[in-house]
């Protein structure tokens, strides 16, 4: 299938590693150029990913820009923006993709400081409001433009931790808030988000569970489940390329479940 990408300008962020990775790769695969913005880790054999990625991107045959990016940093979202403008001269599709935070904090939540609940939502929510916001003048001179929203299943139910809760719940209702708007639906944009469930990166707190204990890692993944495993990136991204094509034009303002029947939401 031509999902009708080919020559698109695309931003993924957090794009260096993981989900946003494989979706910026996918992407370049359908003809995409890519820009992404990450924060370089400086953990050994993580430093330089970024520009790592980039040159995987460029080898699918497209351009591609990467940029060293930090959500808490102020103005990062408009440098971002700037880049991306100067190189191609407008974006087409923007994956809001940084986040995180599900493992921060303590789980008893009288002992978590305030600055746990700031910092996860200003990374998630404020972030995905930041960068949309940049881009939709873009899209709107244009008559076309994706935003797609990496959430997560605690984007659509309760559980987790509050305060990842309540930042992938905010990401939702920003989606669904502006899908509704008919003046942005009329110049041709669509904004969705899609909610991963449990996926295996490599370095995420997944893998750290199955290396202590794999035996009980396997017992638990057995029994919660439902497909018996967790999902990959790759999965994730499938879905949020086709969100961007031109075959998911009807696709505006929904929240995707991406998570193997895990999720207890209708």
């Amino acid at each position: 299938m031509d999902l009708g990408l080919r020559g698109k300008v695309a931003l993924v962020t957090g794009g260096s590693h993981g989900i946003g990775r494989s979706i910026a790769l996918l992407l370049a695969t359908e003809g995409c150029n890519v820009a992404i913005c990450a924060r370089d880790s400086d953990r050994p054999g993580y430093s330089g990913m970024v520009a790592a990625t980039a040159s995987e991107i460029r080898s699918k045959g497209v351009e591609a820009l990467g940029i060293r990016f930090d959500a808490h940093e102020p103005g990062a979202t408009g440098r971002v923006l700037d880049a991306v403008i100067e190189k191609w001269g407008t974006i087409h599709v923007l994956i809001n993709n940084v986040g995180g935070g599900g493992r921060w904090g303590n789980p008893t939540v009288e002992a978590s400081e305030e600055r746990v609940w700031l910092d996860v939502y200003e990374k998630n929510a404020m972030s995905a409001v930041r960068f949309t916001v940049a881009a939709i003048p873009h899209m709107r001179r244009q008559k076309w433009g994706r935003v797609v929203t990496i959430t997560s299943t605690y984007g659509r139910e309760g559980g987790g931790r509050p305060w990842f809760n309540m930042a992938k719940i905010a990401q939702t209702t920003l989606m669904k808030n502006l899908g509704m708007n008919s003046d942005l639906a009329r110049d041709g944009i669509t904004f969705n988000s899609v909610a991963p469930g449990s996926i295996m990166i490599p370095d995420t707190g997944w893998e750290a569970e199955q290396k202590q204990d794999p035996a009980e890692f396997d017992r638990m993944v057995g029994k919660r489940f439902p497909m018996g495993r967790l999902g990959t990136p790759e999965e994730v991204a499938a879905v949020v390329v086709f969100v961007c094509s031109e075959a998911a034009s009807l696709v505006n303002g929904a929240a995707i479940g991406v998570d193997g029947g895990e999720s207890r939401c209708l």
